[in-house]
């Protein structure tokens, strides 16, 4: 079996948020794939002592430990269970009720030699190819149904997180994974799959330099590592015509890939 994972910050002066996890035990065929991305807060309070870096690393290593140790527990149980066990590392130090409270996407994968189950809450991306090379994006797509004239108001944006009508990440609150876009794809028809953060996935949502099957080729010839380095070109590129695509020069950028033994 084939996994590899890359992760690049957006800028060296600040922390990588995404975190990104692929875990084959030594015994058995199935394994698990976690990848989040953090919401970077505005400056300003978010009632929080701890950064994103920390809720990340806590959440993912819940997901992470969870996955493997309680495989009778469906992928939501296992978020909200996750999302709980973070709350309750900083509920007495931090003001968990503030709406920018420390939160993140996730894509959380799980196989054995039956099934391939799957989670995605916010915009990061799961894509899954079958063995004739099909490739299904699983997508979370309410934050896109959000006007960008919306999204260019703080204010405005934060009526909508984690509301009804709005968007959901994993923050403070358990209910959320109640949220997420899930399912169950019997493993014969899985043949590798891979994670994306939206700092990665911008090679095929912002510049369109392909649909969702060619950037599996991509992943599947030069790995995650070459998938990254493309999009940091690209954004280049865009930066020296006036940057007219995007918001922001570059942002962290995750991807993992993981190829399933044969059956």
């Amino acid at each position: 079996m084939r996994s590899e994972v890359a992760s690049l910050p957006g800028s060296p002066e600040r922390p990588n948020e995404d975190w990104v996890a692929a875990v084959l035990p030594a015994s058995g065929s199935g394994g698990t794939l976690v990848l989040l991305d953090g919401v970077t807060p505005p400056a300003g309070d978010d009632g929080c002592v701890h950064t994103v870096p920390w809720f990340t690393a806590r959440l993912g290593g819940a997901l992470t430990e969870l996955s493997g140790s309680r495989r009778d527990m469906p992928l939501s149980e296992i978020l909200s269970l996750a999302i709980r066990r973070t709350a309750d590392a900083h509920r007495h130090t931090c003001d968990l009720s503030h709406v920018r409270t420390p939160q993140a996407t996730v894509v959380l994968a799980r196989w054995d030699e039956a099934s391939v189950e799957h989670l995605v809450l916010s915009d990061s991306a799961l894509l899954l190819e079958s063995p004739d090379g099909t490739v299904r994006a699983v997508l979370d797509d309410r934050l896109d149904r959000v006007p960008a004239e919306v999204l260019r108001s703080l204010e405005a944006t934060d009526r909508l997180r984690n509301r009804e009508g709005g968007f959901f990440t994993a923050a403070a609150d358990p209910e959320v994974a109640a949220r997420a876009v899930t399912g169950t794809t019997p493993r014969a028809e899985v043949r590798a799959l891979a994670a994306l953060s939206d700092g990665a996935s911008r090679w095929v949502e912002l510049f369109g330099e392909g649909d969702w099957t060619d950037c599996f080729g991509v992943l599947r010839k030069e790995g995650p590592v070459g998938l990254l380095r493309r999009v940091r070109a690209l954004e280049a590129a865009d930066a020296r015509a006036g940057g007219a695509r995007r918001w922001k020069l570059h942002d962290d950028a995750t991807a993992a890939y993981a190829e399933l033994p044969g059956r």
